[in-house]
């Protein structure tokens, strides 16, 4: 197959580059660099059956004339935690409309990522495809990135009601790994790393204990691939994610990061930064998947543990940050 992935200079579309290669498909890449970057692409760069396109992807030309069997759209701006809601809002609104008229117009198969964030705050825990999305009030922008997904997930499902588009939209559950950014656009752990390998303080958002699933990058990729280029993956949502009883704290995320850097031999330094200094922002207490339905489905397995994985992960970060 070619496969277009948007993003690819990012953290799942650099890995997920390098996976689809090693398996023998041809890869078109797209990223203009805003989050990504050119080191992720390393391995692959001089691939004979790598193409980059140095492009912005809010522009339908960047990619009107490439023909691929599917696109995969990962490009996307995140929780305006530290930005502004209306670029999440436009942006994402903008790149989804440019994915769909690629795949309506030339008759590919998208597929799309999505988030864990749109199960909001629903209560009723683990969260399967089938579960309530339920968001907080409009005047708290923290909800704008679900709210994008979400419009996404509909508009989707309408092209494919009423054009025949073929989908798949997929929910990822917190993926780290090699590759992560190292801002808070990567996440906690990868701050939380950078913290504990200078021995500073780790700064906790809240009280700490809301929880979430962390899924290793592999584990996320091998997910991903499935619904690329299984049939029986067509037409559905699926979560991808470790298993629900890697569920921890943020807190405990914490610890467990600088124990696995630091052993015993210096003890944890955490400072709370209250939510209030965001805003008006509202955070999610609990965050655990469901997944029954990809694995039965696309024999999707996790193998990867929390432990196991930030292990790796810590020895990628070091070495990229020189630390």
């Amino acid at each position: 197959m070619t496969i277009l992935i948007t993003g690819v200079a990012g953290f799942i579309g650099s890995n997920l580059a390098i996976k689809l290669l090693g398996l023998g498909h041809k890869v078109i890449g797209i990223d203009n660099l805003s989050y990504g970057f050119r080191r992720n692409l390393e391995l692959i760069i001089s691939h004979s059956n790598f193409d980059f396109i140095d492009e912005d992807f809010r522009k339908y030309d960047s990619i009107k004339n490439i023909e691929a069997d599917a696109l995969v759209h990962l490009a996307s701006q995140k929780i305006p935690r530290y930005t502004n809601a209306l670029i999440t809002l436009s942006d994402n609104s903008i790149m989804l409309k440019n994915a769909i008229d690629k795949c309506v117009k030339d008759k590919i198969k998208l597929i799309y990522a999505s988030t864990s964030d749109v199960y909001g705050k629903n209560p009723n825990i683990p969260y399967s495809e089938e579960s309530d999305l339920t968001l907080g009030p409009t005047t708290v922008k923290r909800w704008a990135y679900a709210l994008s997904k979400i419009y996404g997930e509909q508009y989707i499902i309408a092209h494919a009601d009423e054009y025949g588009l073929e989908y798949t939209i997929t929910r990822f559950f917190g993926s780290y790994g090699p590759h992560q950014n190292l801002s808070w656009w990567g996440g906690p752990q990868s701050l939380f790393i950078a913290s504990a390998l200078s021995k500073s303080e780790i700064e906790i958002h809240g009280d700490g204990l809301q929880t979430r699933t962390f899924t290793y990058i592999d584990d996320t990729i091998d997910g991903l691939v499935k619904c690329i280029i299984e049939e029986k993956s067509k037409n559905e949502i699926f979560n991808i994610a470790n298993n629900p009883n890697e569920e921890i704290t943020i807190l405990a995320l914490g610890k467990l990061i600088w124990k696995l850097i630091n052993k015993d031999e210096v003890p944890p330094k955490f400072k709370f930064i209250p939510y209030a200094s965001f805003g008006k922002y509202e955070d999610v207490r609990r965050r655990v998947p469901d997944i029954s339905k990809i694995k039965s489905l696309l024999n999707f397995s996790p193998k990867h543990s929390l432990t196991d994985g930030l292990k790796q992960t810590i020895v990628w970060q070091k070495k990229v940050t020189g630390s």
